[in-house]
């Protein structure tokens, strides 16, 4: 499931185990993103933490399938199919509308934002989100100003940076050590946000 060593649920033992306890979903499934970790469990105990705090909690404003939206365009941007499937069934599972949801990925797999069915509003964070994964040295006040003049309070754009900035990890983490999809369940996450420290999987 990767270009390096990792070690399968039956055969984790100590902090390994437990980290998977923590974040397994049906039939004892662990995400192949997160079982990349099992060499340096703290790494992956670094990362689910991260996860959990930037896209599953009940701090943020902005809605979840949003910010989902914004994971899967900027893994869309990086050619990360692995997250764009994940976080694609995810997006589905939480706006409830296949229609709306499958324009938006086609507008997504277009590299097309601005056809999706979204607000300017939208929009605005999406393009913010393409210039951090693409040209971030570019990136001047002008482009948070945007964001705040569209509408967004100062704690909804570190929303956006965090979960914009999170997918770049992820998709880099992925990408770089060869994760594949097999073997995973798709659209599962740590739905529990009013609970930071539950990260099991449904």
């Amino acid at each position: 499931m990767s270009w390096i060593e990792t070690i399968e649920y039956s055969n984790a033992t100590g902090k390994l185990k437990k980290l998977y306890d923590r974040v397994k979903g049906p039939d004892n499934n662990v995400d192949n993103v997160m079982m990349i970790h099992s060499l340096r469990p703290h790494s992956m105990e670094g990362h689910m933490t991260l996860y959990k705090n930037v896209l599953h909690h009940t701090g943020n404003t902005i809605p979840k399938w949003f910010l989902e939206t914004l994971g899967v365009w900027v893994s869309s941007l990086n050619d990360c199919h692995y997250c764009v499937d994940h976080h694609f069934s995810g997006l589905k599972r939480l706006i409830g509308d296949e229609s709306k949801s499958n324009a938006i990925k086609a507008a997504i797999d277009a590299r097309n934002f601005t056809a999706a069915p979204l607000d300017d509003k939208q929009l605005t964070a999406l393009e913010y989100a393409r210039q951090l994964t693409q040209n971030p040295g570019a990136l001047r006040e002008d482009s948070v100003m945007s964001m705040r003049n569209a509408g967004y309070t100062d704690g909804e754009i570190l929303e956006i940076n965090q979960v914009s900035a999170y997918f770049n990890y992820a998709n880099r983490t992925v990408l770089g050590l060869g994760c594949v999809i097999e073997g995973d369940i798709l659209g599962l996450s740590p739905n529990k946000s009013d609970d930071p420290n539950d990260w099991g999987h449904t």
